[in-house]
């Protein structure tokens, strides 16, 4: 379609110029614009059920129902900045789409953004991609993943105390204070062992304490 006639949206803006052409003139000719409305709604109205008796349902058959989305797709890119790479583009968002089994929810299609590259590498993942960085000499591939996802707190190995004042006389006293912090922290830490996970995900920071106990353990956070 786009290489015949275009992807629609000059035809548009000639359509509606010739419009309004035309209704300056019936204008002049003394026709009032209500009636020269009326007249736009019924031409919408034969115009739509043409569309309707010219248009094919291929939703029965997912072979044709996918070729048919594949065109549209393609049209619509053509005249974007992906036309060098319409097909693979076209076949993404496709295949995208229809593993929403019927679903109008496009939130539940992810795209994550990636500086560098070419356009040519984007690709379709089945599963769920998080963008997230693994920790200091933790494994970069896991299969089998026993995965724990959590939003708690886990940077308790530091000192953090807002709205009040600790006094102490001695640097023995707050090295007693980290002490039982980091003994806190490895009790948390104990906890989430407990799941027998190898992949922690945390909403919050991770810091260093706790990222260091979890790889020990063989967990990747």
């Amino acid at each position: 379609q786009d290489t015949n006639v275009g992807d629609g949206t000059t035809s548009v803006v000639v359509l509606a110029g010739a419009l309004i052409r035309e209704a300056e003139r019936l204008i002049e000719m003394k026709i009032h614009p209500q009636t020269i409305i009326r007249g736009w709604r019924k031409a919408i109205t034969v115009a739509r059920q043409a569309l309707d008796d010219s248009s094919l349902n291929h939703s029965d058959n997912m072979e044709l129902f996918r070729e048919d989305l594949l065109n549209i797709a393609k049209t619509t890119i053509s005249s974007k900045i992906l036309t060098q790479h319409k097909e693979m583009f076209a076949k993404i968002a496709v295949d995208a789409v229809l593993r929403l089994k019927g679903s109008t929810n496009l939130d539940n299609i992810q795209i994550v953004k990636k500086k560098g590259g070419q356009l040519k590498d984007s690709y379709l993942e089945s599963g769920f991609i998080l963008d997230k960085k693994f920790g200091v000499g933790q494994s970069k591939s896991i299969r089998n993943a026993r995965i724990l996802l959590a939003n708690t707190p886990m940077d308790t190995d530091k000192i953090k105390i807002y709205g009040a004042r600790v006094r102490v006389d001695s640097m023995d006293k707050v090295a007693e204070i980290e002490k039982a912090e980091k003994a806190k922290m490895k009790a948390k830490v104990d906890k989430i062992l407990k799941h027998d996970i190898n992949v922690f995900i945390n909403r919050q920071l991770i810091y260093n304490y706790p990222e260091h106990l979890l790889g020990d353990a063989g967990v990747t956070s």
